[in-house]
């Protein structure tokens, strides 16, 4: 069994297959007969597990697992207490209610790696960084949870998977590490146990 964690450029897409104008996983995972353990859409950015173990990919990536997902959302606007409430009990999307989550403004990451290119700049505008720790992980949720309390992500990294967390990992964009098969990374179940 082999599990990897990739820290995932802004833009690449989340298959092996070649791409007519994005990189894709390919481009940084030289690691034949490993897939990814769930996805990150082409504009968002940060860790990302690969494995060649199906059992343990249904762990990491199916939503009835539980399994707790961190990001860190830049959005547009200042949210307040009304709009991180709202987040935390459960926004419909309309196609399905999102489950309840943890989220809290944070201070903006000094640490954290430039974006290429940088999200859009409008100095009549203030952003705001927000931690999600979320449960499920449906096609863009992030995005369209923040975007329905009226606060759209600019810039969305997701920083750990469980008890990884890519600071910790210390992977730049692009970089990959293997994770050693004997590491605690295996108690990233159950949801209690998020970072």
């Amino acid at each position: 069994m082999r599990l990897i964690a990739l820290n995932k450029p802004f833009g690449t897409i989340c298959q092996f297959s070649p791409h007519e104008t994005r990189p894709s996983l390919a481009d940084w995972v030289k690691v034949p007969g490993v897939y990814p353990a769930g996805r990150l859409d082409s504009d968002s950015e940060g860790l990302l597990l690969l494995t060649d173990d199906g059992a343990l990919q249904a762990r990491i990536a199916e939503p009835r697992r539980k399994l707790v997902k961190r990001y860190w959302a830049q959005v547009e606007g200042e949210p307040g207490a009304d709009a991180l409430a709202a987040l935390e009990r459960g926004v419909d999307l309309g196609d399905f209610v999102t489950q309840p989550c943890r989220a809290k403004t944070i201070a903006p990451p000094e640490h954290l790696w430039p974006r290429n290119p940088p999200i859009r700049y409008r100095a009549s505008i203030p952003t705001t960084w927000v931690e999600l720790a979320i449960s499920e992980g449906k096609n863009r949720q992030v995005r369209r949870m923040t975007a329905a309390v009226g606060f759209p992500t600019l810039r969305l990294v997701r920083v750990a998977i469980g008890v990884l967390d890519i600071f910790s990992l210390a992977i730049a964009p692009g970089e990959s590490i293997d994770i050693p098969t004997d590491a605690p990374w295996q108690r990233i179940n159950p949801a209690r146990r998020s970072g």
